[in-house]
């Protein structure tokens, strides 16, 4: 069946057919365009958060319920709790910078302190770099065990196996 035949709800339960997505995202980018761009400060904000709010609505799209309402509304819900979430973080933030007095400064010792430390850990990051190849529950346990110094049945429990 092609995608323009089903209406948006369908499209919403069908999210992740490729095809499926691209149709729901062709009928409603430019409302959520227009969305981010009255919340946004500068323009290079505006596709940022249209890509943001699209990844959430692919991985919230279980949770749309039609009986509830029509798809619109639902994805510009996701957009704007995405984007009071986003402000919340960026409120925390700014009184963190505000309790502090200033934004953090590393002072010419610290610097050194840190580029010593970057240039210790080089092999470290090599060796993390060569992990990846591993699939990814052999790779946890691997960085767990050779690179944060764990047993290896420490590392099995932490990771639940």
């Amino acid at each position: 069946m092609e995608a323009l035949s089903f209406s948006e709800e369908q499209l919403l339960a069908r999210i992740s057919d490729p095809g499926v997505f691209e149709e729901l995202y062709e009928r409603h980018v430019g409302k959520v365009t227009t969305f981010a761009t009255r919340r946004s400060s500068t323009p290079h904000e505006v596709p940022d958060l249209v890509a943001a709010v699209w990844l959430e609505v692919i991985s919230c799209a279980g949770s749309f319920d039609p009986r509830k309402g029509h798809a619109l509304p639902w994805i510009l819900g996701v957009a704007a709790n995405l984007t009071a979430s986003t402000e919340r973080r960026r409120a925390r933030e700014r009184e963190a910078l505000d309790r502090l007095g200033r934004q953090p400064q590393l002072d010419s010792q610290a610097v050194v302190a840190l580029e010593e430390k970057l240039d210790a850990l080089a092999a470290t990051r090599h060796a993390l770099s060569v992990l990846q190849q591993l699939p990814v529950s052999e790779r946890l346990v691997a960085e767990l065990v050779l690179v944060e110094g764990l047993q290896p049945h420490d590392a099995a429990k932490a990771l639940g196996i």
